[in-house]
């Protein structure tokens, strides 16, 4: 009895010195879901109105799972619908740029289970009578030392004592017709933050580590989708404005 009472105490021991943590799901590659015909690329046009509304969808590779959610769809990308590290702060500020109608989610009720192009997420935009799609992907690495942890990637925090732990996202959107699939612009922004691998006890830890990295990038992202915008406007209604006159 008293071995048997030693192999549990030894097997809990073990377990509990072997905590690990998986990383989240890969990105999405956003133009590799666009039409790839040339021809029919060339010869897309712009056709949204001013103001516009917006349709917003996180897009992120198939079968995404971080420590805390999961997403949606099957096919060659997969749809978040639920917001983790976007504020309402930051949509809101979306919503105040000049020629903007109005913004809302693509939601579960209006996306189709197979998600192989850009068209699909179009198609839910368009019940939604948006005139530009905003899609957007984190793509979230982590480093301890000089290893670095690919995606769904199974990290025992027990092995990683005396290390400096990085966690560095990069989020990219993409602004399209809905219409026509017009790409109007790109917009970028990449966030870094290092701990001592003392914050690597515990699994909420790291994952607390990794969402203050993903709000920072998106939050960096707010300006730089509304510099987009402003070229979008001085291009298509401030010019169409002039010729008007």
């Amino acid at each position: 009895m008293k071995k048997i009472k030693l192999v549990a105490f030894l097997s809990l021991m073990l377990l509990g010195g072997c905590a690990s943590y998986t990383t989240p799901g890969g990105s999405v590659a956003i133009g590799s879901l666009a039409d790839s015909d040339i021809n029919a690329l060339m010869s897309v046009q712009a056709a949204a109105t001013f103001p516009a509304h917006f349709a917003v969808a996180r897009i992120q590779a198939p079968g995404y799972a971080s420590y805390r959610l999961s997403s949606f769809g099957t096919g060659r990308y997969s749809v978040v619908t639920t917001r983790e590290v976007e504020t309402e702060a930051d949509f809101a500020q979306l919503g105040k740029m000049p020629q903007v109608a109005g913004i809302a989610p693509l939601n579960r009720i209006l996306l189709p289970e197979q998600l192989d192009s850009i068209k699909s997420l179009r198609e839910a935009a368009a019940r939604l009578k948006a005139d530009i799609l905003l899609i957007y992907t984190f793509d979230t690495s982590f480093h301890a030392g000089e290893q670095q942890f690919a995606p769904l990637n199974v990290i025992s925090l027990g092995f990683l004592k005396n290390k400096e732990v990085s966690v560095t996202t990069t989020v990219s959107a993409a602004l399209f017709d809905v219409r026509t699939e017009y790409l109007y612009g790109l917009a970028e922004s990449t966030a870094k933050e290092s701990r001592n691998a003392s914050v690597w006890s515990t699994s909420d830890a790291v994952d607390d580590l990794r969402r203050e990295t993903e709000k920072q990038a998106f939050s960096q992202l707010i300006p730089e989708i509304e510099k987009t915008w402003s070229g979008v406007i001085s291009q298509y209604v401030n010019s169409s404005m002039k010729a008007t006159n």
